[in-house]
């Protein structure tokens, strides 16, 4: 006979364990709901990917990503939070309460679903990127930029957003090369100039990297000429990634309204098209994409399902929390 399957029920389910879900957890927990955060494999977002963080108030010193993301969790758990570390395979959002099923095919059911499942980088995929991610390889000039103070680095893409981390990283990098695997660049006219008119700035088009050269750090960057195979080595000590981003709506696309890229679309800063269903995070901000912006956008989705639970309970909404 199969196992019977597992089920539970929570008032309020939150999905992904970044800063925007983490974040969900300490307010909703804190309003005595009990949250349950389904956190994925692997958890922790993409902070878990990142070494020095600097600009998260509250550490003057600046911290490590994991362990940021390894406090808010210790101050969710604090207030009750629970965990479970699996990934949602599918949902039904046409019922009452919601359906989550997990990979293990346990299924929650919930009242409220808050989805912060963030977005991914696109990535190169090549073995030594892996390797030198967060030590030189990066995905986000607005996180570590900073510290290419005086630094040569590499800049892949070739769209505005590749233009706009580009002209970002020649605030601190001493020199800034753009490679871009086509002939032409994918920018707006006015973001090309821009980037050619800055003289810290030069191309390498019709390139691709094929390999992340050094140790302990990005000491190089070999590219390749696409045209003529010709293999060029670039003395750099970065590389940034500007090729894009997917978001992680998956299991939810074709029940949550989506924009072409697959972002979930919402309404009054968290709401989703059904209603109990919020966002936060990268999973619909394709703008900021900052941990300290997904904090706080996870905070005003706990605050939104905390409301809804409240108006169908019939009982009066908490009031909302005065600034500190």
């Amino acid at each position: 006979m199969s196992e019977p399957v597992v089920r539970r029920h929570v008032r309020v389910a939150i999905v992904g364990s970044g800063p925007a879900g983490l974040t969900a957890a300490i307010y909703t927990a804190r309003a005595s709901l009990a949250p349950l955060v389904i956190a994925g494999v692997p958890a922790g977002g993409q902070l878990m990917l990142t070494t020095d963080v600097e600009n998260f108030p509250g550490f003057p010193e600046g911290i490590q990503g994991p362990e940021l993301i390894e406090r808010m969790h210790e101050q969710a758990a604090r207030f009750g939070t629970e965990f479970v570390d699996e990934n949602v395979a599918r949902v039904d959002l046409k019922v009452r309460p919601f359906l989550l099923t997990l990979g293990s095919g346990a299924v929650v059911e919930a009242d409220s679903v808050i989805v912060a499942t963030g977005a991914n980088a696109r990535w190169l995929d090549l073995p030594s990127e892996q390797r030198l991610r967060g030590h030189g390889v990066s995905a986000c000039a607005t996180c570590d930029g900073f510290f290419f103070r005086g630094k040569e680095v590499v800049c892949v893409g070739g769209g505005d957003s590749a233009m706009e981390e580009a002209l970002f990283l020649t605030k601190f990098a001493s020199h800034v090369i753009v490679v871009h695997r086509r002939s032409e660049l994918r920018a707006s006219r006015i973001m090309q100039d821009r980037a050619r008119a800055n003289p810290k700035i030069s191309f390498r088009l019709h390139h691709e990297v094929v390999e992340v050269l050094g140790e302990g750090a990005v000491t190089a960057v070999r590219v390749r000429d696409r045209a003529t195979g010709v293999v060029e080595e670039l003395p750099v000590q970065g590389l940034f990634l500007a090729i894009g981003h997917d978001p992680a709506s998956g299991p939810f696309r074709g029940q949550l309204e989506t924009d072409a890229k697959g972002y979930l679309v919402t309404r009054e800063v968290t709401r989703t098209n059904i209603d109990g269903v919020f966002a936060a995070g990268d999973v619909y901000d394709h703008r900021y994409r900052q941990a300290v912006s997904a904090a706080g956008l996870g905070c005003m989705a706990a605050l939104d399902a905390e409301k809804y639970l409240a108006e169908r309970a019939g009982a009066p909404p908490a009031p909302a929390p005065r600034p500190a």
